[in-house]
């Protein structure tokens, strides 16, 4: 038997129980199928989000599913494999288990996995001493030894960001020449007193579980406590590819094209969260899911009302 909601939420993290949350309060009937792997499992705490600063982020997912199910949420962990629109213009989704379920609409909020430079240790260490975000993570490590990892010449753009929290930070430019730097990076660099190293990083050094330094190729180690990376993010957009939505190239990555409410080019289907963007915080994909779960509300009543007037 296919179990038929209103809304299914593809996704259990910040935006997707952030939505289910307004559409449980609307008393809709709302599944949230949780795949539970949140983009920021790996940090202890999450920073930024006004009152719930420093709280751990699986605490924070925990207490929203608790909030969403007293609404009569259901919240499932699980994927979704598959989704397709039927006749109706609704859709007729499937779980990796096989389960079947019936939706009048989506909001998908599946986000995007970090993939790591392959330099031994950041993986390791990514969310304890190896960062990305300053914004995340800078005041935690303010003042401290910080090394920048280059990647791409856009870490420039990230070592003169991350020299607002410390005053010795070190550019190595791991996988970047030194003659793909722009006289006007150089100019910002020095003006911002970031060193810069050239030359290919072998690997991080560590020592009684804490980072110590940054070894390079040809052996000579330079003292770091923190070191910032670039992620190449890459985005969960397999569902909606496969409902056909417009998708847009951006330098991080590919992403639906969505309107001011989170809605996608497919009519019914909503997106939040990092599933938009690289750069949604978890206060950004709250808001978003919010939006889009109020928006999609009050496009279900107004559709229900329309059809009742055509009925007489």
């Amino acid at each position: 038997m296919t179990e038929r909601y209103e809304v299914v939420v593809v996704g259990g993290g910040t935006a997707g129980l952030s939505a289910a949350l307004v559409l449980g309060r609307a008393r809709r009937r709302t599944l949230v199928v949780d795949a539970g792997e949140p983009r920021n499992a790996p940090a202890a705490h999450m920073q930024g989000y006004l009152s719930r600063d420093g709280m751990p982020p699986a605490e924070f997912l925990a207490e929203g599913r608790r909030e969403v199910e007293g609404y009569g949420v259901a919240v499932v962990r699980g994927r979704v494999v598959d989704v397709a629109r039927d006749g109706a213009g609704e859709f007729d989704v499937t779980l990796a288990d096989g389960r079947p379920v019936h939706a009048r609409r989506l909001i998908v909020t599946t986000g995007l996995a970090d993939e790591l430079p392959s330099v031994p240790g950041v993986a390791e260490r990514f969310g304890r001493d190896v960062l990305h975000c300053p914004y995340c993570h800078g005041w935690e490590v303010r003042d401290e030894a910080f090394g920048v990892l280059a990647t791409t010449p856009m870490s420039v753009h990230q070592a003169l960001m991350v020299s607002q929290w410390s005053k010795d930070v070190t550019l190595f430019l791991h996988t970047v020449r030194e003659d793909e730097l722009t006289d006007d990076d150089l100019r910002r660099l020095a003006a911002a007193g970031v060193a810069v190293v050239p030359g290919g990083v072998a690997e991080l050094v560590v020592a009684d579980d804490r980072l110590t330094g940054v070894r390079r190729a040809d052996g000579t180690t330079h003292a770091r406590s923190v070191l910032f990376v670039a992620p190449r993010a890459v985005p969960r957009t397999g569902l909606l590819e496969r409902l056909g939505a417009e998708l847009r190239e951006t330098p991080f990555g590919t992403y639906p094209v969505v309107d001011e409410t989170g809605l996608t080019s497919v009519p019914g289907v909503w997106a939040a969260g990092n599933a938009i963007g690289f750069a949604e915080q978890v206060v950004n994909a709250a808001s978003g899911g919010y939006r889009a779960a109020a928006t999609l509300n009050g496009e279900l009543l107004f559709a229900d009302l329309d059809a009742a007037v055509a009925r007489g």
